[in-house]
């Protein structure tokens, strides 16, 4: 068994969802290096990467295959979104069913199968996000919800457009759960006769709501405040930062002067024959160690000089 201790820094996974038209597509956009994967064909008006049109759930498992095998320059993978694709593994256990629907498939046993499904996918981005250090981007809409709360009576609530079991899934597997909304004032308005109107207006102004309230679901792993602006820069500045060595000491490495200089002799009954080597393939090799990377071939050299590096 093997202890970690302290934090793993990993990419990021969030799940964003929103009314529709509030910019889900412009947000994941902002994000640096992104590659949509594009499930509902309304990307043409987004300026990023991003894949033909996918409209099956084969499409889909090879664009992701194909992501974790190719070399590529990709930092964020966006999925837009995932109601779409939850629509299209939906279709393909109906099909393999021989069923119109998903529904038409007896004692709910289509969507244990679907839920095999979102296991597959979530594992091939899983792989993207340790093997390749991609953050993952799921956009959904949202749908209001009825919540039975079992310690007060029952409410609606804005919550991710899916299946229950597939939104309780990526809800568990996402760091963060973000709601995209419009801040909204209400005031009252007297009717006469003992009556009151509610009134609701705004500015327009968006906001992303990362904490739970009995309007919304959210979630966040990063400490994020109840509510943030509806940014990119105002979600990625709260990421955490890997700790940089202080400057002047690359990782307290020191280079024996012997490895420089070279050295010759006899001791204790063993001859030492060392020759001395170039200053520059010494602080490749040095830097090659710190990264962890293969080591390059030193190259002799017979310049005299003591050397340390720290």
């Amino acid at each position: 068994m093997k202890i970690v201790r302290g934090k793993k820094i990993q990419p990021r996974r969030v799940l964003l969802y929103g009314t529709h038209g509030i910019g889900k597509s412009s947000w994941a956009a902002q994000a640096p290096d992104v590659l949509f994967l594009n499930l509902e064909d309304g990307l043409n008006d987004i300026d990023a990467a991003k894949t033909e049109h996918l409209g099956s759930l084969e499409l889909v498992v090879n664009a992701l295959t194909y992501l974790n095998q190719a070399k590529h320059d990709f930092k964020w993978l966006a999925i837009d979104t995932v109601d779409w694709l939850e629509a299209l593994i939906h279709h393909e256990v109906a099909r393999k069913a021989g069923k119109a629907t998903i529904g038409d498939i007896a004692f709910g046993a289509g969507y244990k199968s679907a839920q095999a499904d979102w296991d597959r996918l979530l594992n091939l981005l899983d792989w993207l996000r340790t093997e390749k250090g991609i953050g993952i981007i799921l956009l959904a809409h949202a749908a209001i919800k009825k919540f039975a709360d079992p310690m007060s009576d029952s409410y609606d609530r804005y919550q991710p457009a899916l299946h229950e079991t597939a939104a309780a899934t990526l809800q568990e597997w996402a760091d963060e759960v973000l709601f995209a909304t419009y801040r909204v004032h209400t005031r009252k308005q007297d009717e006469g006769f003992g009556k009151e109107r509610i009134i609701a207006g705004g500015s327009g102004e968006r906001l992303l709501r990362c904490t739970e309230t009995p309007a919304a679901l959210a979630k966040n792993r990063l400490a994020l405040p109840d509510t943030i602006e509806f940014n990119w820069a105002s979600y990625s500045q709260y990421f955490p930062q890997q700790t940089a060595a202080p400057a002047g000491n690359i990782a307290g490495v020191v280079v024996d002067g012997s490895s420089k200089n070279g050295v010759s002799g006899i001791a204790v009954g063993w001859s030492t024959d060392i020759l001395p080597h170039s200053l520059d393939s010494l602080i490749d090799a040095t830097v090659a160690a710190i990264d962890q990377k293969p080591l390059p071939n030193l190259v002799p050299s017979y310049d005299f000089l003591q050397v340390r590096v720290s």
